[in-house]
């Protein structure tokens, strides 16, 4: 299975935050798994991080102070060359969400809340090389 150096997770909900660390310790694919309630908190770190470091990050796109397009845009334009896997774990079922998460290269997939087992498998599936 692949393995990541750290698992970011982007959710302005602390206790969302909490049950997803907790299943995703479950699937030991890294020792790291970092909370993050703002967009920009996560950005920060990242800047800090060593470019040959991958990440997997969930990222909730509705969040105040900084959204996960918004997000998106600003990861996109400091770290072009970062090779990390970005997935999209949201409580919209709007269409034109997953449409517009589709004309990032950096997501690899968009997962309806609650994350599961079976979808963190699902997902992790796509990394296979």
């Amino acid at each position: 299975m692949i393995q990541f150096d750290a698992i970011f997770l982007v959710d302005d909900d602390p206790i969302n935050n909490l049950i997803n660390k907790r299943i995703l310790q479950k699937v030991e694919i890294t020792n790291l798994i970092q909370e993050f309630l703002e967009g920009a908190e996560a950005l920060s770190k990242i800047e800090n991080l060593d470019q040959e470091h991958q990440l997997l990050i969930f990222l909730d796109i509705n969040m105040p102070v900084m959204n996960g397009w918004e997000f998106l845009e600003h990861y996109l334009a400091k770290f072009p060359q970062r090779q990390d896997k970005i997935v999209i774990l949201s409580s919209s079922i709007d269409f034109q969400d997953r449409q517009k998460a589709q004309e990032y290269k950096v997501v690899t997939g968009f997962l309806e809340k609650p994350l599961t087992l079976d979808k963190i498998h699902q997902q992790l599936g796509k990394y296979q090389s």
